[in-house]
């Protein structure tokens, strides 16, 4: 096992095993328009991060892997832009958050 691999396990494990609530989780989303806002924030780490390790792996086979996750980050990213506007076309002339009153 690599040990990036181990790495990500820990990680899936820490996330499937959390009790507590973080700060997030504090108030519940009702506003579409702000979860897809978070969505897309956090696809965009992943694919900031991924990008920084594929342009610093040296090892093809771990530079390959990194481009997975690349390309999965920028489908992801194209998923919940498609799914916007399916579920809220009234925002889609403005992609960013919409104020609240």
């Amino acid at each position: 096992m690599s040990n990036g691999t181990i790495v990500f396990a820990k990680a899936r494990k820490s996330l499937t095993t959390t009790t507590t609530p973080g700060p997030v989780d504090t108030v519940p989303e009702t506003d579409l328009s702000r979860l897809f806002h978070r969505l897309n924030n956090q696809l965009g780490v992943i694919l900031a991060n991924a990008e920084l390790l594929e342009s610093r792996l040296t090892d093809e086979t771990q530079r390959a892997r990194a481009s997975q996750i690349v390309a999965g980050a920028v489908d992801a990213i194209a998923t919940v832009q498609s799914l916007r506007r399916v579920v809220a076309p009234e925002n889609e002339r403005d992609p960013g958050l919409t104020p609240s009153a």
